[in-house]
């Protein structure tokens, strides 16, 4: 009994010695990973530095999306700031909030004004912009003059970017109300004869929003205010951003004003 556990020691051994998995060549090639490689992270501040302006849309099939188009001559614009994403020449104003994690733009479900508007068109285009970029949207571009945003129907949205008033003039604006009459007024103007001026008053508010003080007289306005069209007639206070222009030409004003936005309008008494 002895001799026959003394012959199984060295087979056992050899049997062991045999099932050691041979080392793998030196100029072996790794399998190649099959987990995708993760999104390049978008840049935030790329996003918040232009103005959006909707250029292009089709559907999965390749079919430009006419009903984004209603406003021809006003197309659909984003604004990104503060975690917020601003739609404007809808029939409504409309926002909501937004995060980016890689490559993916998470928008929140949009609120919005309550204003009816008389054109259909122009009242299904708020229910067409909600429709395709409320959820996760992909960025497939992203640089200074382009962004494109595509979602899971296979919608396709193309913007043109147009650079902030932060982005051309170098930072944030201070934000000032000023009170512009129904009527402008001749104002003389070493370069430009018969200038018209606008008649402006500034207006102070406090953190709450009630007047403070009171408004002094008004006062020929030499500049221009961006975005403002002026009715005669109509008598305004707006809400704007001034900003200080670096290095002006010699007949230039120092500051440029931008409309934020118009807080109160009310038609003159004859």
């Amino acid at each position: 009994m002895k001799r026959i556990l003394l012959l199984a020691l060295p087979i056992a051994l050899m049997t062991a010695c045999n099932n050691t998995p041979a080392p793998a060549p030196a100029d072996a090639t790794p399998a190649a990973s099959t987990t995708p490689a993760a999104a390049a992270p978008v840049d935030g501040a790329q996003l918040g530095a232009n103005h959006w302006v909707l250029d292009n849309a089709t559907d999965s099939a390749g079919k430009r999306i006419d009903a984004l188009f209603a406003r021809a001559d006003k197309p659909v614009t984003l604004d990104f700031a503060d975690g917020r994403l601003a739609v404007d020449n809808t029939c409504n104003r409309m926002g909501g909030g937004y995060t980016l994690a890689g490559d993916q733009l998470s928008v929140s479900r949009m609120a919005s004004t309550m204003m009816a508007c008389t054109d259909p068109a122009l009242m299904a285009l708020d229910q067409a912009v909600g429709q395709r970029l409320e959820g996760t949207l992909k960025i497939s571009q992203l640089d200074a003059s382009t962004l494109v945003l595509g979602n899971a129907a296979g919608d396709v949205l193309r913007f043109r970017g147009e650079p902030t008033a932060e982005t051309r003039y170098g930072g944030p604006g201070e934000t000032v109300f000023l009170e512009v009459d129904a009527q402008t007024r001749p104002c003389p103007h070493p370069l430009i004869p018969d200038k018209q001026c606008l008649q402006v008053r500034e207006v102070q508010y406090d953190d709450k929003g009630l007047e403070q003080g009171k408004r002094g007289a008004f006062a020929n306005f030499y500049d221009g205010i961006e975005g403002y069209s002026h009715q005669d007639g109509v008598r305004n206070v707006l809400r704007v951003k001034r900003y200080a222009v670096k290095n002006p030409p010699a007949d230039a004003s120092s500051q440029a004003y931008v409309l934020d936005m118009v807080v109160s309008s009310e038609t003159a008494k004859k």
